[in-house]
């Protein structure tokens, strides 16, 4: 089979339209479409089915699910309730994490580098384990926090409720409401310019002046891009919503999706309502985001580029104790919890005679429920490591060194898929799944949740790969047709040595992301399909085990951290590697 040739990727010139690049694009925008926009569109038709059974024939039309769906108030409720806490979170993580990020880069401080890196463990820390971490800590009856202060004179109650709107909020920025901004943020102010900064400070100004009256400005275009790229993530959180929402009776969009999906009988017709309402916010939303990063020039490096680092003083010291005292709270605190309410009879309850045991640890290591979900979250972060990273170098590669018709078709079909929740796409899914009689056999099989888990990281990972080719010039590439080297053998030889530390790191947050994933899998996994997460759910709201579900969160925060650091460990060895 001839390979493909570097000629062959440039626009057919006298060729027709028949030329080998139609056909593989044709190809790709098929497989994506109907991957990525086909079950949205079946959510939007799925809401005018009103037949009792919604998978099984006739169908029947008509507009009974819009006329009971806006009856009850709870959709437009959880649709606040859901602008609601992520607009709280942002308030809260983006200055902190502005902060961070300026004295990680911008001062002299010990171990900056080091202290960026447990923002990283922390990113790669799941959710769902900082969540129940949090539970145990802040419980308002057997919390280990709520507990300790009881020991104190005249206290009758800790003062800490996790079941809050509030508990909710804190849950969030604990997880990675404040790592995921430090990790984007932190080299956007390292890049940065000193001489406008010195010159703050030669005309007299402070520090701190000289952070408010320039550093900042400075940095508005970074600052507005996190901004932006966090504005479609206000339909993405599920777990701690669920978990802390759902003893309160407060729902948000997701939760509220699974709740009529999961009820005997489902009210699909209602779940596809709120579905439909979502994509309609998301509409205004996209537009919005693609605005506020297209609007601004994002350049920090420029040919006059010199760092440099402020001198804080005795100040340091207190700045360097206070990024500690917050990387304690996103890690160790919760972590620490985790470890030590597994081993306790009841959690909280230090009256007990013993009051420590193993006994839980023994009903979830002889879990057959347990043994399967470990191994279906490893294959499916595994498989998502691996061909992610390929995937989206491929799409990135198309639309950055080709010319081929329909690239801004599947630019758009790429950003537009990135806006998509979790929670929406796998009912999509599942609505494609059941409903079209070729493709059921997928429903419940690994590769139905490998498929999600995949399409929940296109925008992010083909983003960060067109970063990567527009970097590197034309001549390389140039040098190797020049030699007579195929498409296939350039992109092996030259592309994927130019690209390792790139697609390690894509390959490490895809890892994080997919065995923590809950929302986009849990409506398409089966009993047989069972992911740590979701079996750490069961345990915690199906079962009430606090303990048994704190010790399948200790098991996916090991895989999830340890795995995800030996990728990036090894990721910082190969590649391309500058000699001093």
């Amino acid at each position: 089979m001839r390979a493909v040739r570097i000629r062959d990727l440039l626009p057919a010139r006298g060729r027709g339209l028949l030329a080998p690049s139609t056909f593989i694009m044709a190809a790709i925008l098929i497989s994506l479409g109907f991957y990525l926009l086909y079950p949205v569109l079946l959510l939007l038709i799925y809401t005018f089915n009103v037949a009792p059974e919604v998978f099984v024939p006739p169908r029947q039309w008509g507009l009974a699910n819009w006329t009971a769906a806006f009856e009850q108030p709870r959709i437009v409720i959880a649709l606040w309730h859901s602008f609601m806490v992520w607009g709280l979170t942002v308030v809260i993580s983006l200055p902190t994490a502005i902060v961070i990020s300026w004295l990680l880069a911008r001062v002299k401080i010990p171990f900056s580098h080091g202290l960026e890196f447990m923002f990283w463990i922390s990113y790669m820390m799941p959710g769902l384990a900082t969540t129940i971490g949090w539970i145990m800590l802040m419980d308002p009856d057997i919390g280990l926090l709520n507990v300790a202060f009881t020991w104190l004179p005249f206290v009758d109650q800790g003062p800490f409720n996790i079941f809050s709107v509030g508990g909710i909020v804190w849950a969030h920025v604990m997880a990675n409401g404040i790592s995921l901004k430090v990790m984007l943020l932190t080299p956007a102010f390292r890049n940065m310019d000193a001489a406008l900064e010195e010159a703050g400070k030669v005309s007299g100004a402070s520090n701190i002046r000289t952070m408010v009256r320039i550093t900042l400005p400075l940095m508005i275009a970074p600052i507005t891009l996190v901004f932006a790229l966090q504005l479609l993530r206000v339909f993405q959180s599920f777990e701690t919503e669920y978990l802390l929402g759902t003893p309160i009776n407060f729902f948000v969009y997701s939760t509220l999706i699974f709740d009529m999906v999961r009820k005997e009988p489902p009210l699909y017709g209602q779940a596809t309502i709120l579905a439909s309402l979502t994509l309609i916010v998301l509409i205004f939303l996209i537009p919005l985001q693609r605005w506020i990063l297209e609007r601004r020039r994002y350049t920090t490096i420029t040919g006059a580029f010199r760092p440099g680092l402020v001198d804080l003083g005795r100040w340091r010291h207190a700045a360097t104790g206070s990024i500690w005292a917050i990387i304690l709270l996103l890690t160790v605190l919760p972590a620490a919890a985790l470890i030590f309410g597994s081993f306790m009879v009841r959690a909280g309850f230090f009256s007990f005679t013993p009051a420590y045991t193993t006994l839980h640890w023994e009903l979830v290591l002889n879990d057959r429920f347990f043994t399967n979900a470990v191994m279906t979250t490893l294959i499916l972060a595994t498989i998502a490591a691996v061909l992610s990273p390929i995937l989206f170098s491929i799409l990135a590669y198309i639309l950055v060194r080709t010319k081929w018709r329909g690239r801004g078709a599947l630019d758009v079909i790429i950003w537009s898929s990135g806006a998509i929740p979790g929670m929406l796409s796998g009912l999509g899914l599942l609505l494609l799944f059941l409903g079209t009689p070729v493709l059921v056999f997928i429903y419940g099989t690994i590769w139905a949740l490998v498929l999600v888990v995949i399409i929940q990281g296109n925008t992010t990972g083909t983003n960060v790969m067109k970063g990567v080719f527009v970097q590197v010039g034309q001549d390389m590439e140039d040098a190797a047709r020049v030699a007579g080297a195929g498409w296939v053998r350039t992109y092996v030889t030259i592309w994927i040595p130019l690209m390792t530390r790139s697609l390690i790191l894509l390959a490490t947050m895809n890892f994080a992301s997919a065995a923590g994933a809950t929302s986009s899998i849990i409506l398409l996994a089966s009993r047989d399909t069972m992911t740590l997460s979701i079996l750490a759910l069961e345990y915690r709201l199906g079962r009430g085990d606090q303990e048994a579900a704190s010790i399948v969160a200790i098991f996916l925060m090991l895989m999830t951290v340890g795995m995800s650091s030996l990728i990036w460990a090894f990721g910082v060895r190969v590649g391309v590697r500058h000699t001093h």
